[in-house]
């Protein structure tokens, strides 16, 4: 039996070993994890790191802050995984078609259709200006026609003053492997997911890079721990995308989600709101971040934002 003392003692040592754990675990250091997006292939991923680093270091000084001292990061590189997915799979380009006279893959063709209609009807693109890229061309108009939905997204390029035809098509391209072909979404998660563990962590995920970490975040058995959920510019309000990942929700690891974009950057038009991504509890939407890159996508015009580098700082902080 367990006398009164030898309880008392034992009561004590549990109090004791809790504080030490505790102790422990919030001397670890603070833990920033980076998932990057699409067309990165061939690039060095200690490079692209300190890329994002040096941008996030001037977003925190324009707010006279600095990033923690002792901060763990953690950056998992996909990038040339996902060019060899790409290049084995048998979805074309436009210049694939032309070119090669490749045939279009139909459900490619229809997801790529409703991208394009939610990304004219976010830019302001009106059917007069597709009509005329379309020009005289005699065959019917409608997401079925490979011509009229190239229309479209050559309007896009044309009118929306940002990203590129070939930079919207590859968008498109490697947002439908990853949401519709098992194999590529596997092989990509199993290079993000590792980066991921039980430890406290805020997690910031550019463009392809937020489908990536949300779908890893929802679906990961394991007790993940993310302070913060952090997405720049990312395409997950369009439908067509949405629709893929059904049933959405909250990712029960987020302690947080916060959701910036560009109005200009034609992926990321629309907010993360009740219209477009209803999930509860509400993620927090910054509409007023002006990307300064070419075409108002790059990961650099977003982190040097201040709002999204205050996030970023408080969330590391808390």
């Amino acid at each position: 039996m367990i006398n009164r003392r030898n309880l008392l003692s034992l009561a004590t040592g549990l109090a004791v070993s809790a504080v030490s754990q505790a102790k422990a675990a919030s001397s670890d250091p603070a833990r920033l994890v980076l998932i990057h997006g699409r067309s990165q292939q061939g690039r060095d991923p200690a490079e692209l790191k300190s890329i994002w680093m040096d941008t996030l270091h001037r977003g925190a000084a324009k707010i006279n802050r600095n990033l923690p001292d002792d901060l763990e990061v953690v950056f998992p590189y996909y990038g040339d995984k996902l060019d060899e997915l790409a290049r084995q799979s048998e979805i074309p380009l436009t210049n694939d078609v032309q070119a090669k006279g490749n045939p279009v893959d139909d459900d490619f063709l229809k997801f790529q259709a409703s991208v394009a209609e939610s990304m004219r009807q976010g830019a302001g693109i009106t059917n007069a200006q597709v009509q005329q890229e379309f020009g005289t061309n005699t065959t019917e108009r409608g997401p079925q026609n490979f011509a009229w939905v190239q229309a479209i997204i050559r309007a896009i390029d044309r009118n929306a003053g940002a990203a590129s035809q070939t930079t919207i098509e590859t968008i498109m391209r490697d947002v439908y492997l990853y949401t519709t072909r098992a194999g590529v979404r596997d092989e990509v998660d199993r290079i993000v997911g590792p980066a991921l563990n039980e430890k406290p962590c805020v997690v910031i995920a550019h463009s392809l890079g937020s489908v990536v970490a949300y779908n890893v975040l929802r679906t990961d058995r394991r007790n993940l721990n993310v302070k913060a959920f952090i997405t720049v510019g990312s395409p997950l309000a369009i439908r067509a995308i949405r629709d893929q990942l059904r049933p959405i929700g909250f990712p029960a690891p987020a302690k947080a989600w916060y959701n910036a974009f560009d109005p200009r950057d034609v992926v990321a038009l629309y907010p993360l709101d009740a219209a477009n991504f209803p999930v509860s509890p509400t993620i927090e939407n910054y509409g007023k971040v002006r990307n300064g890159t070419d075409n108002r996508h790059g990961i650099i015009g977003y982190l040097d934002d201040v709002d999204v580098a205050t996030h970023a700082l408080n969330a590391l902080a808390s």
